[in-house]
């Protein structure tokens, strides 16, 4: 079922891409080259017979779906993440309108969560090795390189953060545009960008130390600072990711440049940041790390 669910609405999208050029061509008085088209077996006489509005609502219910079954439930992602049906995302990403791209990057969303904390689901599916799984990768990349605060950003940033361990050292590209999101205006976005890279830089991520280093090779630290001393909303969380960097990477010149021992020194002093479970337990290691070092570098 959930198979053919999928592969409806990609034959859907596409034999929706064809029709608008074909009726471009005719509105132009020009005589298109046709060929009979052979049906994919879901009734190509009943899809015409529909009206455009009908198609699209009849697109999107099915693509929601997909996304509802998605959630929690391993056995449903493994399904959905078939080669053949992880590639339908990514077209339905690419050239889907409407419902039907939000709902088909919130389904990607949340076999990504499964698939954070189900190993054998993400060696399947997202492997690095995977054509699929770099075709799905490139379209939310390609979401978040944009970084137009629309209906598919956030998704497509809590998925990249959600596949932080299927992505190798070499694979530098995903952090720039999680960075370059982390000075957005939209609060929300700015949030989501946050998490997603405290996932590349946790101890959990056994590439922790080279995520730490490439997010600062591309100037997260100064980010980092003005969303800790002024993000509001996003203080703790800033300061977690803050806090992690600091500890992979204590001895990084640029995160002492940045003014990170500063800001570290003044969240100690914060009732309210420390008062999080999560910072009392990673900021005063982080502190005496990085004053350790950099007391080290001044001598």
């Amino acid at each position: 079922m959930v198979m053919s669910q999928i592969h409806s609405v990609i034959q859907s999208t596409i034999a929706s891409a064809k029709s608008s050029k074909y009726a471009a061509a005719t509105a132009n008085d020009a005589v298109p080259s046709w060929k009979p088209h052979v049906s994919s077996g879901f009734g190509t006489k009943g899809r015409e017979a529909e009206d455009p509005a009908t198609k699209a609502e009849m697109k999107a219910m099915a693509a929601m779906a997909l996304w509802q079954l998605a959630k929690n439930n391993p056995s449903i992602c493994k399904s959905i993440t078939e080669p053949r049906a992880l590639l339908c995302f990514a077209v339905l990403l690419e050239k889907g309108s409407g419902d039907v791209r939000y709902y088909s990057a919130m389904s990607i969303m949340e076999i990504a969560r499964v698939a954070e904390h189900n190993p054998d689901l993400r060696h399947s599916a997202f492997k690095p090795t995977s054509p699929a799984a770099k075709v799905v990768v490139d379209q939310l990349l390609r979401i978040a390189d944009k970084g137009v605060f629309d209906d598919l950003l956030i998704p497509s940033i809590t998925a990249l953060g959600c596949l932080s361990k299927t992505f190798r050292a070499t694979e530098t590209r995903i952090i720039g545009p999680l960075v370059r999101l982390l000075g957005e205006r939209e609060a929300i976005v700015s949030r989501e960008a946050v998490i997603a890279l405290t996932k590349f830089v946790c101890k959990e991520n056994f590439l922790h130390v080279e995520h730490s280093k490439a997010i600062i090779e591309v100037g997260g630290a100064k980010h980092l600072v003005q969303l800790v001393y002024f993000g509001e909303q996003l203080q703790t969380e800033a300061l977690i990711l803050l806090c992690y960097i600091s500890l992979n990477v204590p001895e990084s010149e640029d995160l002492a440049q940045a003014g990170v021992p500063a800001v570290l020194a003044w969240a100690s002093k914060q009732g309210h940041l420390v008062q999080d479970s999560r910072v009392d337990s990673s900021l005063p290691e982080a502190k005496g790390r990085m004053e350790l070092y950099q007391s080290r570098g001044s001598r």
